[in-house]
């Protein structure tokens, strides 16, 4: 679907100075994937999109989307697309807003309405359906964005900081979203700082740094458990004072719940097995970082 051959992008100033955003990228995105990326800032996720997206031309390299350069495809196919700044006029109301998307993302008139009425149930906008933009709130504005991007039935979605500004309760129905998505013939980006939410949702990310691709991660592999030690909050229902024996040192943070550090996963199975063996009953057994989380530290050099 997604072909990104050592593409490179270089900025340069009226003054001569040259900026390096991205370096030798090479990536392959197959239909049917929900896809991550993730990085710092200023790591070079949003220049990558710009170049997806046709709006900027690779310095070096090519990307292509089912064969063809991005600025054909979306011409000729469209696009589902959130940036990281939703920005909408003010002054239109909701419902408006969304027709006015639709006529330009190439809704077939008669089929207008019916597009975004299902938008606004999708994203629980009917009770703000006749308010004005600048009459929204954070999360509500960021509701609209995603409502935009699901207009038409695009086969290519590229999410920029989805889930920026919503409360928990909507957080938790965009990942339902994204998986009512999921489709062998769609495939989703997301572009995301929050590294549990792509854990959640994607079946691999990619971490930028410094313009240039790091590593992937399977998000569902456990092949993909990183290197070097692991921390682990567990909590027992009873037998806390066995905790010590099994786990030397465990630190208690109260409540029968103690955080510890295991070379793999392997040693954590043996210890918890040791600790109930002596009788403790253990609740929950949860890491202090996830796969992805610990992956990207690394990839970063921000591994502690």
């Amino acid at each position: 679907m997604i072909e990104f051959s050592h593409v490179g992008k270089t900025y340069r100033s009226i003054t001569g100075k040259s900026v390096r955003a991205v370096d030798d990228f090479s990536l392959e995105i197959p239909r049917g994937e929900v896809f991550g990326i993730a990085g710092p800032n200023g790591a070079g996720k949003s220049t990558l999109i710009g170049v997806l997206l046709g709006f900027l031309h690779p310095s070096d390299g090519s990307v292509r989307v089912n064969g063809m350069r991005p600025r054909a495809y979306i011409e000729r196919n469209g696009i589902g697309y959130l940036s990281e700044l939703v920005t909408i006029n003010k002054r239109w109301r909701t419902d408006a807003a969304l027709t006015r998307y639709a006529i330009l993302a190439g809704v077939p008139r008669e089929r207008v309405s019916e597009s975004v009425e299902k938008v606004i149930a999708t994203l629980g906008l009917g009770e703000h359906r006749r308010k004005r933009v600048k009459a929204l709130s954070k999360g509500n504005l960021q509701r609209l964005g995603l409502a935009q991007a699901l207009l038409r039935d695009e086969e290519l979605l590229i999410l920029d900081e989805p889930t920026h500004g919503l409360d928990p309760v909507w957080t938790q129905r965009f990942r339902d979203i994204v998986n009512d998505l999921r489709d062998p013939g769609r495939t989703m980006i997301i572009a995301s700082h929050n590294l549990d939410e792509l854990q959640r949702l994607t079946d691999r990310v990619a971490i930028i740094d410094h313009g240039r691709l790091q590593r992937v991660v399977g998000t569902g592999s456990l092949d993909q458990t990183p290197s070097g030690a692991l921390t682990y909050r567990i909590s027992v229902a009873s037998g806390a004072d066995h905790f010590a024996k099994a786990f030397p040192g465990a630190v208690s943070t109260g409540r029968g719940e103690f955080e510890v550090v295991v070379a793999d996963l392997a040693g954590l199975n043996r210890k918890l097995g040791a600790l109930m063996s002596e009788g403790a009953v253990v609740a929950a057994v949860v890491p202090t970082r996830s796969v992805l989380e610990q992956q990207f530290r690394e990839a970063v050099g921000e591994s502690s």
